[in-house]
């Protein structure tokens, strides 16, 4: 059983910060990257940033040099540290992992899960 758990969303002024973490519990699987996405009221959702289990990193242009993805493969978290927060950076934000399981019929191979959602409202 996988389970991504986020925390760390709110509500914050322009310009402010907010940290968002995901713990993942991944049993006896292992992870291969893992990432942040959001998704705005009216939009589809979109890449924020990934990051692979050798710490290579991947960023939306959006928020190249506002927001530094990082993490811990000891606790098999992933952060998102967030700056110069913008009122367009408003959205669910979601964490993503790309994990080695197995699923019911389907067999071993590489599975995405999903965290729950967090908020991030960025008032003006």
């Amino acid at each position: 059983q996988v389970q991504l758990v986020e925390s760390g969303g709110g509500l914050v002024q322009a310009g402010g910060s907010l940290r968002l973490s995901c713990a993942a519990s991944v049993s006896k699987f292992s992870i291969n990257a893992m990432g942040w996405y959001r998704q705005a009221p009216g939009k589809q959702r979109e890449l924020v940033a990934t990051i692979t289990n050798e710490g290579g990193t991947n960023y939306a242009d959006s928020v190249k040099g506002r927001f530094t993805i990082s993490r811990d493969n000891a606790k098999n978290t992933v952060y998102l540290q967030m700056n110069s927060l913008k009122p367009e950076d408003t959205a669910v934000y979601y964490c993503n992992a790309d994990v080695n399981g197995w699923r019911p019929v389907l067999g071993g191979g590489r599975y995405d899960y999903w965290g729950q959602g967090t908020q991030v409202t960025v008032s003006s």
